[in-house]
């Protein structure tokens, strides 16, 4: 068999050709899926640094803080953190610019543990203090109930001291007289009454502030008038119309005392019926007693 030299050549040159264009387009098709590998990989991580960026942005939006010095530092790492972000989102990645923002994260991540540290230790300081404030008022409400309490106590018992304090008296009596050759008589008619004698004791109280005590005695008559009216005294917005006022030495201990109360001329002779007897300490009555003329 004859073989053409030429057309052996054709061939083999063809075979070459093939072989290498089939060794080229396998060889590019590796290359170019190791391309889109890597270009994934590089948008994966492009995306994944991106996502830690708006969360940390998100915690920023999330903290709520009262302190000016720490709202300042975290308003400074927020806009860093941003800007980092919109740099990132603007420049076409690579491994090596991923890398850097990478370490910017890790830098970012390092000051805002430092901040949120310090925020953290702000806030567990305030709870101490809202708790320290919440057991301070609550020891200033109990304190002032108990002062008020104690205060009511202490009111009542100075008025009960006031009271136990009042000077009293007992045993009224009034009897009429009449005068006849300078001695005293009893009677009972009223045209022949003189004078009205009044009879009571000071009760002994040793809570009773020694010293003089005004005793004011009043009669009234069966008109309602006052007999042998001395006018007004007053006590505040009291007042008191009297017949006679006595001062009395009071020692603390019980007095037998009988004030004699003589009839003015104007009110002589006396009419018939009930004359009450009223006597007074100041504004305070102590007691009464009545008479009965015929």
């Amino acid at each position: 068999m004859i073989v053409n030299p030429q057309l052996f050549n054709y061939r083999l040159i063809i075979g070459s050709l093939i072989v290498a264009i089939t060794v080229l387009g396998v060889y590019s098709f590796n290359n170019y899926q190791s391309i889109t590998s890597h270009q994934q990989f590089i948008e994966q991580e492009k995306k994944l640094v991106e996502s830690e960026l708006s969360q940390m942005i998100s915690r920023y939006d999330d903290i709520s803080v009262t302190n000016n010095l720490m709202a300042s530092q975290l308003k400074v790492a927020k806009q860093n953190t941003k800007i980092v972000l919109d740099s990132l989102r603007l420049l076409r990645g690579d491994l090596t610019v991923i890398s850097r923002f990478k370490q910017q994260v890790l830098n970012l991540k390092s000051k805002n543990k430092s901040i949120f540290n310090d925020l953290e230790s702000s806030n567990e300081a305030k709870k101490t203090l809202e708790k320290e404030k919440t057991f301070a008022y609550n020891e200033l409400k109990k304190q002032r109930s108990l002062n008020s309490t104690l205060l009511e106590e202490n009111k009542s018992l100075h008025k009960n001291l006031e009271e136990a304090a009042l000077l009293t008296a007992n045993s009224f009596k009034a009897k009429a007289y009449k005068s006849i050759i300078g001695k005293k008589i009893a009677t009972k008619k009223a045209t022949s009454t003189e004078s009205i004698e009044v009879c009571f004791v000071l009760a002994k109280n040793i809570l009773t502030e020694q010293g003089e005590k005004e005793i004011y005695i009043q009669i009234v008559n069966p008109k309602n008038n006052v007999v042998v009216d001395k006018g007004a005294v007053h006590f505040g917005d009291s007042s008191l119309i009297y017949s006679t006022k006595e001062i009395i030495n009071y020692q603390n201990t019980a007095i037998d005392i009988c004030i004699d109360v003589k009839a003015d001329e104007d009110d002589q002779p006396l009419v018939k019926g009930n004359y009450f007897i009223n006597v007074f300490h100041n504004n305070q009555k102590l007691g009464s007693t009545q008479v009965q003329l015929n």
